[in-house]
This record gives structure tokens, C-alpha cells and sequence, in this order.
């Protein structure tokens, strides 16, 4: 592969920067239409972009594990939902650098579920994420049993946002055990088809008619997801994961950029503290990765694009 570490960092840092951005919309759109309806319309329009990225190595949906793909698109549906409840209530920035707690639950389940052994270099990573995770919920008073921020930001979004990232781990662990036999391809295109026909089959009953300017957010929602899971795509075959993994972190400077210019949120110096811990764990993590593992993170981040975020 031709390692053009320039070209892998801009694309991954662009691809987190639409992945912000349609947070955002989902953040503007999640107020006043049901969660399960804009997740149609975000599976919906991100479709034609998975079929383009999947064109590519050519279209393949042949499986011979569907029950596998049946259950990770519906846990990755749990976890978008996740993700459309905390960007509603909680200011962006402050999601995001929640959403990144995902590689420390994914060293605690790769215990039961995969038998591995962490070592004690990734255990003392896991200790300063969760460290991190104690900074932001003390600067929120969270501990205390009151929100420093007020009423407006319910103390449950924040536990909510910290159960995505652990339901995102899960995401993340069963497309390893998918990938053994499929291709990432046909793992994204199931997951594109199957969270579309999911969240449809619900329309009926929940279905609230969006004005115009809603319209053309969830319309944008699912085309920013395409474009993203392009980026990453893209991104990924241009580098080596190791060296261009950490770019992924960035999304949460487009997610303050985008919150505080667009939503009047300033992040605290707790949550900047406690987001440099759980970054700098993260970053600790993936530069230890072995390659093998590296392959299956590359496969899942190209993955959550349209599934949950990295």
C-alpha cells in the first residue's frame, strides 16, 4: 500500500469534520422529530455512498452469517439512537469526547467476549481514560448530584453518552468477528440496507412531517454520513492506520468549533482536561497496536461512519 501520510491525515480529518457537522444536524433536527426518523433518513440518502464505495471491489451480498449482520445493524440502530438522544441534550463538544471512551470499553470486552488478556500497558491506558471520564463528570458535578451547567443538561444524557461509547465497543467487536468470513464492504452494505428497512418498518406510527428547512437537514444528515464514510475510505488506503489513526480525534475540535459558533456552547476546562486524558489513552492505544489489529480498527472506522461514531 502507498503510504501518503499528507493525503491520509487531510482525508480523515475532513471525513471527522462531516461526521461533526452532521451531528449538528441531527442536534438541530433532534428536538422536535422522533430519533427513529431521522436515522431512516440518515441510512437512507448515506446509501448511494455505500453502494459507490462498495462498487469499487464490486457489490458482493452473498453471507453466509445474515443472523451476524442482523444483530449488529441492530445494535448499531441502539447506538445511533444513543447518539441522537446526547447530541439533543448535551453541548457537542461534550458528546464527542464522551463518544471516544469507545477503545476503553472495547479492551474491558475484549476480556469476556474474546478471551484476550490486555496488557498492562493498555490497562494503565483504560485507567487514564476513565480518569478522564471522572474529570468531565466532576466539572459537571455529576458526582454531587447536580449539573454545573443547570437543569437545561440532564444528568442522565451524560451516562447515556458514556453507555454509547460502550455499545459502540460492541459495534466495533462483533465487525471483527463478522470480518473473519465477509468483507468489510459487505458489512457496511447490510448495515446500510438493514438499518434502512429497520427504522422504516416504525414510520408509520411515529412519523412527524418535517417543515423544509428539516427536510433539507435530514437530507444533508444522510449525504454528510456518505461523504464521511467516503473520506475514511479513502483515507485508510492512503496511510498506515498508525500514523494517521489519531487525525480521527479532531472531530472534537470541529465539534467545539461547531458548538460554540453555532450553538453558543463554550466548552470548561474540565471537559478540555478530561477530553486530553481520554484522547491521549486512545492515541496510547493505537500506536501500540499491533498491524493485524490496526486492519480491524481501519475496517471498523470506515464502518461507523454510517453506524456509530469513532
Amino acid at each position: 500500500m502507498k503510504h501518503d501520510l499528507k493525503r491520509g491525515a487531510l482525508l480523515l480529518a475532513s471525513a471527522t469534520f462531516f461526521t461533526a457537522a452532521l451531528n449538528a444536524l441531527q442536534k438541530l433536527t433532534g428536538s422536535t422529530l422522533p430519533a427513529l426518523e431521522i436515522i431512516f433518513f440518515r441510512n437512507l440518502f448515506s446509501l448511494p455512498f455505500v453502494l459507490l464505495i462498495a462498487s469499487r471491489s464490486g457489490i458482493v451480498l452473498k453471507t453466509r452469517h445474515f443472523g451476524g449482520h442482523v444483530l449488529r445493524s441492530v445494535v448499531g440502530l441502539i447506538s445511533m439512537i444513543m447518539v441522537v438522544i446526547t447530541v439533543t441534550r448535551l453541548p457537542l463538544a461534550e458528546q464527542q469526547v464522551l463518544s471516544y471512551t469507545q477503545p476503553l470499553f472495547l479492551v474491558l470486552l475484549s476480556i469476556p467476549l474474546l478471551h484476550e488478556r490486555p496488557s498492562l500497558q493498555r490497562w494503565v491506558a483504560v485507567s487514564i481514560g476513565f480518569s478522564g471520564v471522572i474529570v468531565v463528570a466532576l466539572g459537571k458535578g455529576l458526582l454531587h448530584g447536580h449539573g454545573a451547567t443547570g437543569a437545561a443538561v440532564p444528568s442522565w444524557a451524560y451516562f447515556v453518552a458514556l453507555a454509547q461509547g460502550a455499545v459502540g465497543a460492541l459495534t466495533t467487536m462483533q465487525i471483527r468477528q463478522l470480518s473473519a468470513t465477509e468483507s468489510s464492504t459487505t458489512i457496511a452494505l447490510w448495515q446500510a440496507i438493514l438499518m434502512t428497512v429497520m427504522t422504516a418498518l416504525p414510520l408509520p406510527f411515529i412519523w412527524t412531517t418535517p417543515g423544509l428547512t428539516e427536510a433539507g437537514c435530514l437530507v444533508a444528515v444522510g449525504a454528510f454520513a456518505g461523504i464521511a464514510q467516503v473520506l475514511q475510505t479513502e483515507a485508510f488506503a492512503s496511510a498506515q492506520v498508525s500514523a494517521i489513526g489519531p487525525f480521527a480525534y479532531s472531530g472534537l475540535l470541529w465539534a467545539a468549533l461547531i458548538g460554540w459558533f453555532g450553538f453558543g456552547e463554550i466548552p470548561g476546562i474540565a471537559m478540555a482536561i478530561g477530553g486530553l486524558l481520554i484522547i491521549g489513552s486512545g492515541v496510547w492505544m493505537l500506536r501500540s497496536d499491533c498491524p493485524a489489529r490496526q486492519k480491524v480498527v481501519a475496517e471498523g472506522t470506515m464502518d461507523a461512519a454510517t453506524g456509530t461514531p469513532p
